[in-house]
């Protein structure tokens, strides 16, 4: 077993830790400000039913307001990694990010028809209802056209996308020169990403999905490493490529859509994070997978504690900030990675 094998669930367990620890500290800083231990005691009598929590104006603000908030943004954080992460292997691409299917172009279109023209433009639809039915119309189109004589073709996939998000774009601004200035605020937070607004009923089917895809997309991680040496290598290996791509495709595009169908449009974690895990734990996804969702929840929880207090009492969206860290990044990959261009 290599060293790096060895360490890997020392890995795992420094950023769960991590990742408790900064959703507490998240959770206490704000407008108002929640010492350490009042937050701890607040969510513990909560978790157990146990104790009495004495200042009321304390816990409506770590228990209604921050804590949903914190957790959405950590769940959102883990699912933006790891789909990043599959779409890498699944175009061959270490470019390809969540977005690459048009599926933030698509959730945009949707989300913008609810806020311009109300609920009733989509059979009644809210924001996030219509965000991912969107999402799912754009990938069912990419789909669609990356196929060359019934099989994924990776390069199709990755032009279909672009096409399909540039199409989708132009009438998502169509329909913004209709919005009213309010409604067109509104707006473009969402599509710059925001987990203001977040709600106990949102965190249980994202929870769902997002823990539901890490653990599967773990246990098919030797498929997946084989998928990295080439569609005639991996079948060789016993891999049926075109029902695992097909696969790929439908999880991570899932995953996508139901994060984005919550937080809006927010960037660059899903080219961002996998890289960073790979250049400390190599390349193989039965490592990359768990330490890619737990970076990544840790990461956007501070983006998200950042982009609340940089400027308080007002708020920032996720987007500008996720945006600001990773386009250097990305300037960064493309003169480290050679192969690209």
């Amino acid at each position: 077993m290599s060293r790096i094998a060895r360490a890997t669930p020392l890995l795992v367990l420094g950023l769960a830790v991590a990742l408790v620890l900064v959703v507490l500290l998240a959770v206490g800083i704000g407008s108002v400000q929640v010492p350490l231990a009042d937050t701890w005691h607040i969510v513990l009598a909560h978790l157990t039913g146990s104790g009495q929590v004495d200042d009321l104006v304390a816990d409506q603000i770590v228990w209604r307001i921050r804590l949903p908030r914190v957790l959405l943004a950590a769940l959102c954080g883990a699912g933006l990694a790891v789909a990043g992460v599959v779409l890498q292997a699944l175009v061959a691409n270490p470019l390809a990010d969540p977005y690459v299917l048009g599926v933030s172009s698509g959730s945009s279109l949707g989300a913008a028809l609810v806020f311009t023209l109300g609920a009733g433009a989509l059979g009644g639809l809210g924001v996030s209802s219509a965000a991912f039915l969107g999402a799912m119309i754009a990938v069912a189109l990419v789909f669609a056209l990356g196929q060359r004589r019934g099989r994924l073709a990776p390069t199709r996939l990755v032009l279909a996308g672009v096409a399909v998000g540039y199409l989708f774009s132009a009438a998502t601004s169509y329909v913004q020169l209709s919005a009213a200035p309010n409604e067109l605020r509104l707006l473009m937070f969402w599509l710059l990403g925001s987990v203001a607004g977040a709600q106990w009923s949102q965190l249980s089917i994202v929870a769902v999905v997002v823990v539901a895809s890490v653990l599967l997309l773990v246990l098919y991680g030797r498929r997946l490493n084989a998928l990295l040496t080439g569609d005639e290598s991996a079948a060789a290996l016993g891999v049926d490529v075109r029902k695992l791509r097909i696969g790929l495709l439908l999880l991570a595009s899932l995953l996508t859509g139901t994060l984005i169908a919550v937080s809006g449009g927010i960037g660059f974690v899903g080219l961002m994070i996998p890289h960073l895990v790979r250049l400390v734990v190599g390349s193989d996804h039965r490592r990359v997978l768990p330490v890619a969702a737990l970076f990544g929840a840790v990461y956007l929880v501070l983006v998200d504690l950042i982009s609340r207090t940089v400027d308080s009492p007002n708020e920032l969206p996720l987007g500008i900030f996720t945006a600001a860290f990773g386009a250097p990044f990305f300037l960064w990959l493309l003169r480290r990675n050679k192969s690209v261009g």
